[in-house]
């Protein structure tokens, strides 16, 4: 037993101070890291109760008879200090969260209360020999008539390789549906089979649909906003950025592309990798073979086009970038760098909400952070909406202007 305890003490230490300092760098053992950083921090109460529970067996069981069974109760104590500490930075989401409200100027009244509906698997496009669908979020209660919705367009993550609708955005969904939008949910072919835009086309024909079928849903066609994490995040903040560009919209180029808020969760924003920040494999191993079935080297304008950084420019809706300082997937270096340089040029808003300890995916768990986060994203929509909703048609901004610069030059500060 005495050993037993000793055993549970390292691997226990060795799974929290990973979290604190992950793998960055090493190919091999980057990916095993990131798993282990994100369950331990996201899920901090509960690997707290399961080592309580095990210690406590093996120390009833005589564990600490001998020296090692010492050892690993220290050890075990160290590492629920540490786990405690990550819980109390999860909890101090709120003060990161409330200095955006302020910025935003918000009014925490989210108004009448909604139950929830759920519309699976509504086909919205036919492309490439398959049928893309989405998951439609909504009021139970219908509009009162003459009442148009605020819509949200979902966009899950996954590398741009695997992933689904089904797995998430759902609290942020369930969330918002109760506050009266209707959500939509939608799938987009996958790489190595699909090639970069492949996934930026198909969101747009997401948009299209909804658009289309506003009436049938009871949105404001006028009002989309647009968010998602990681590859979705990248993907949503492309949306934002490239409005109503014809040449990502093959066969409907006529279709109104353009949103009206974009919420990108840990998203990817350089696909060059020009400050080193991510591993060189990153792109060598992976963008390079699967995403764009290109060589950077011969071709590093397409990188450079798929790269939110490099599709900069006044005309952009109000952006609220939310990151974690402790992305290993997502270096939060990027994000500072993403905000930054929009800031220097867009005419909108644009706020970060950095998260302390935070990994990347962390809102896959309906944890303390995640709805706190939720809590702020929904009240800086709720602005927009509002906003929206003051404005005449003739002062909404043209969502039509063209890229500008690369920001290979630009040296932000980091986020405070």
């Amino acid at each position: 037993m005495s050993w037993l305890l000793l055993l549970l003490g390292v691997v226990s230490l060795a799974f929290v101070v990973n979290a604190f300092v992950p793998v960055r760098r090493n190919v091999w053992l980057f990916l095993p890291s990131f798993m282990a950083s994100w369950l331990a921090i996201e899920l901090a109460w509960l690997n707290l109760v399961i080592d309580l529970v095990l210690t406590a067996l093996l120390v009833w069981g005589g564990a600490l008879d001998r020296w090692p069974g010492w050892v690993g109760l220290v050890l075990s104590v160290v590492s629920w200090l540490l786990l405690v500490v990550t819980i109390v930075w999860s909890r101090g989401t709120s003060r990161a969260a409330d200095v955006v409200l302020a910025e935003v100027g918000v009014v925490d009244d989210p108004g009448p209360r909604h139950k929830v509906s759920r519309t699976r698997n509504v086909p919205f496009a036919r492309v490439g020999g398959r049928v893309l669908k989405l998951d439609v979020f909504a009021p139970a209660d219908p509009a009162p008539a003459g009442v148009r919705r605020p819509a949200l367009l979902q966009i899950h993550g996954g590398a741009w390789v695997i992933g689904d609708k089904r797995e998430q955005g759902i609290p942020l969904l369930k969330a918002l549906a109760r506050d009266g939008w209707v959500g939509f949910n939608a799938n987009y072919r996958l790489s190595p089979a699909a090639t970069w835009p492949d996934h930026l086309v198909d969101i747009k024909r997401a948009l299209a649909f909804i658009r289309d079928h506003a009436e049938e849903y009871g949105v404001d066609p006028d009002f989309v906003a647009v968010t998602g994490g990681s590859a979705g995040g990248h993907l949503a903040a492309m949306v934002a950025l490239t409005q109503n560009q014809a040449r990502y919209q093959p066969g409907f180029e006529a279709a109104d592309t353009s949103v009206q808020a974009c919420v990108p969760f840990y998203g990817v924003y350089d696909f060059t990798n020009r400050a080193g920040t991510m591993p060189p494999q990153f792109r060598d191993w992976f963008l390079q073979p699967l995403i764009m079935k290109a060589f950077f080297d011969d071709e590093p304008e397409r990188f450079r086009d798929a790269s939110p950084l490099d599709n900069l420019h006044p005309d952009v809706p109000p952006f609220l970038v939310v990151h974690g300082d402790n992305d290993t997937l997502a270096p939060v270096a990027d994000a500072r760098t993403f905000v930054a340089a929009l800031r220097a040029v867009s005419t909108s808003s644009v706020h970060y909400l950095e998260l302390h300890g935070a990994q990347h995916s962390f809102d896959v768990f309906t944890s303390v952070r995640t709805r706190r986060v939720v809590r702020a994203v929904e009240r800086f929509l709720g602005v927009q909406w509002r906003a929206h909703l003051r404005r005449e048609p003739g002062d909404r901004p043209d969502p039509t202007s063209t890229p500008g610069p690369a920001v290979d030059d630009l040296q932000p500060s980091p986020a405070e």
